[in-house]
């Protein structure tokens, strides 16, 4: 990843992207202590206070490390809804929304945004997505975001001890320019 120190802010279509900082601790708590998080990506179940402070840490561990970028999805610059990702050395994208604000289109804005800053700002050349089969609304964000799904053999990964197929998707600096 090309080294950018500078705290990242981005704001377009009606959300701002931000880095987390301690006083997300609460609001990290509550977006990610929640079935459907723990059932779709790594973090910890439950995810009470220390696992909110551990994974800050972890954030900010990775940013320095220059290999990931985390951002909290906003509306007003402060309370976050979500979280948007970018994994520098994979070039993959991934996101998690809070139970009580899907449904606003918030993920695909914020993956629209993050994919252009990747391609504009980071120089990836591809970004990727890796989607569960049956996980219909993430596909509907990959579309909206302009990702199309490659026609080659699914990954195929354990996590938490859940085997996982994914497809994978992928936006290139040219698509949809």
């Amino acid at each position: 990843m090309t080294e950018h120190r500078e705290r990242v802010r981005i704001s377009a279509e009606g959300i701002v992207l931000r880095e987390w900082d301690d006083a997300d601790l609460p609001a990290l708590r509550e977006l990610f202590d929640d079935p459907d998080v723990g059932y779709r990506t790594p973090l910890a179940v439950p995810f009470d206070d220390a696992a909110a402070r551990e994974y800050l840490d972890m954030i900010r561990r990775k940013r320095a490390e220059g290999t990931r970028l985390h951002l909290a999805i906003t509306t007003d610059g402060d309370t976050p809804l979500g979280e948007v990702l970018v994994n520098c050395a994979r070039g993959s994208i991934g996101y998690a929304i809070g139970a009580a604000h899907r449904g606003q289109g918030l993920a695909g804005r914020a993956t629209r945004l993050l994919t252009a800053y990747a391609h504009e700002t980071l120089g990836l050349a591809r970004v990727l997505l890796e989607i569960e089969p049956d996980n219909r609304p993430s596909m509907a964000v990959a579309r909206s975001a302009g990702y199309e799904e490659l026609d080659v053999p699914p990954e195929k990964v354990v996590e938490k001890g859940r085997p996982l197929i994914l497809h994978v998707w992928q936006h290139t600096a040219t698509t949809h320019d």
